[in-house]
């Protein structure tokens, strides 16, 4: 994986849930893995595509996810529901999001894909031949792991340089 993918995405980390919960973010030590990946309570998923290719998964517990919602909120949630899945989800949307227009600046244009959740401790998701980055975070309420299952892609073009297949001419 490039390094250059590693620092938007702590950056993104620490802005957006900073910005969204007023909870800070340390960094943990990285790691290399490459073995599938079990699953905690709580794993958002998002694509990217693009300038950068693979998925970015989200970690974390629920007492850290609803949590996390309940700063969101300002208020207490007692039970993980639809609209602690919700929160949690955006929070990765949110924090890909920005990490991508980071990745754009340094010419890695991507595309992110909505977010997708699993939802139970121990299940097995692979990332196939991409080795995972693994970046964990602490905070007051718990750890939040990032895995980074990501490559060097092929730019997206953008709408103006794709060019417009000509019909033939009807007399």
């Amino acid at each position: 994986m490039n390094v250059k993918f590693l620092n938007p995405f702590i950056d993104a980390a620490t802005e957006v849930i900073s910005m969204e919960t007023g909870v800070a973010l340390q960094r943990g030590d990285l790691a290399l893995e490459k073995s599938l990946y079990r699953t905690n309570d709580i794993t958002v998923i998002i694509a990217m595509v693009g300038g950068v290719v693979g998925n970015v998964l989200y970690s974390l517990s629920f007492a850290t996810g609803a949590a996390l919602v309940s700063r969101m909120l300002g208020e207490k949630l007692e039970i993980f529901d639809a609209l602690a899945q919700s929160g949690i989800a955006e929070l990765g949307n949110v924090i890909t999001g920005r990490a991508s227009v980071k990745l754009a600046e340094a010419g890695f244009e991507s595309t992110i894909s909505p977010p997708a959740m699993v939802i139970g401790k121990d299940m097995m998701i692979s990332t196939l031949d991409r080795p995972r980055l693994v970046v964990p975070f602490t905070s007051e309420y718990g750890p939040v792991i990032i895995h980074l299952a990501l490559r060097e892609g092929s730019p997206t073009p953008s709408a103006a340089q794709i060019p417009i297949p000509r019909s033939p001419e009807i007399h």
